[in-house]
């Protein structure tokens, strides 16, 4: 059974009769309902997130996702803590070749689990999909302020 099989696609049109002629796309996924837009350059409404900001969104919340748990099992405070995420543009490839991801520790973050942590953050499984030349550079930072 392949992995997908429970996402159905439920709308290729419109989602609310958008202005603009019906960029909008719906995907349900199980009990939830992923919307999506184009932006307004590229003949959508920018009401909802364009399908590859959702893709690199998922990056950064499955990375959040392992932080966070990696965390609660030792008992360390995350307050203040938090991921930034950068990408870099290859324009010869013409897709992003780098991206950068940036765990934000605060203050009180044991030192002695730092390469732990980014160990851990590194698991996280969108990043084992992505292709391999895309490089993926986990780093953290000390003195997060939330």
């Amino acid at each position: 059974m392949p992995y997908f099989s429970w996402c159905r696609f439920i709308n290729f049109t419109t989602l609310t009769d958008p202005p603009s002629g019906g960029r909008c796309q719906v995907c349900e996924i199980c009990v939830f309902e992923v919307k999506t837009d184009q932006a307004l350059r590229a003949g959508g409404d920018g009401q909802y997130p364009e399908p590859f900001t959702l893709f690199l969104a998922s990056l950064g919340t499955c990375t959040g996702i392992y932080a966070k748990s990696f965390c609660d099992q030792r008992g360390i405070d995350t307050s203040g803590m938090y991921l930034t995420q950068e990408q870099e543009y290859d324009p010869i490839r013409k897709i992003i070749g780098r991206i950068i991801l940036k765990v934000h520790l605060n203050d009180d973050f044991p030192e002695k689990y730092e390469s732990a942590m980014l160990n851990t953050v590194s698991l996280c499984a969108v990043k084992k999909h992505l292709r391999e030349d895309i490089e993926i550079v986990v780093t953290a930072e000390r003195g997060a302020e939330g």
